[in-house]
């Protein structure tokens, strides 16, 4: 059965789509870290055209996710222990950038979505499951990110924490527990939602150096 083309706009959102789902698993290691990358497969799980995949696949190795070799394929990227230090040294000078910009910046419903998350938060216990908490630590961040209102810091920080957060992955079973690092961020969110701008930098600045100060003392 022959399939209809879509238009540019409705190829731009299968390719959004397959670009956001595809991450999510590197990110969390749910694409183990050297495993081929199949494009027929994904386009067939996902539903969408090559095109879409091969766009998003593109996107993913300008993120560090993916490597592609010539005459070899496509494979998600190793994870490199060795990249925490890098990758810690500019998110220590951008986090607490973004928390300021996000005090200042946020609108009523950014501050509700803040609120509804720290509440969320407060609610989770010290020994959850590991893959949800990570997906708060996900959300919470890339919501600050959202919130600064500059594109060029949000995408500069997507990238180097999805790369910290695969890190957090391949550290994780040598981890007793991670619930009181997500719970770090209440007070984050608290000082977002009142504005308090230097509150914020400085506790995304400590947020920051303890994920760094965990992942060596798993190592």
């Amino acid at each position: 059965m022959s399939v209809a083309p879509v238009s540019t706009g409705e190829s731009e959102s299968m390719s959004e789509h397959a670009y956001k789902l595809l991450r999510d698993r590197l990110i969390m290691l749910d694409i183990a870290p050297g495993e081929p990358i199949n494009e027929g497969r994904i386009a067939t799980e996902l539903g969408v055209g090559r095109t879409p995949v091969r766009e998003a696949l593109k996107r993913l190795e300008t993120d560090h996710l993916i490597v592609s070799y010539p005459r070899r394929g496509t494979f998600a990227a190793i994870v490199d222990i060795g990249d925490l230090a890098s990758i810690s040294e500019v998110r220590v000078l951008l986090e607490p950038l973004a928390a300021q910009k996000a005090a200042l910046n946020a609108d009523d419903d950014l501050r509700s979505e803040f609120a509804r998350l720290a509440e969320e938060i407060a609610r989770l216990g010290e020994d959850g499951d590991h893959g949800a908490l990570l997906e708060y630590d996900l959300a919470v961040h890339r919501l600050i990110y959202r919130a600064t209102g500059n594109p060029h810091l949000a995408e500069t920080l997507i990238r180097l924490d999805n790369l910290a957060t695969r890190i957090w992955c391949l550290v994780l079973g040598r981890l007793p527990k991670i619930g009181g690092h997500i719970r770090e961020h209440i007070a984050l969110l608290e000082a977002i939602i009142a504005g308090r701008e230097d509150e914020a930098a400085e506790l995304a600045r400590e947020h920051v150096r303890h994920f760094e100060s965990t992942i060596r003392a798993a190592l």
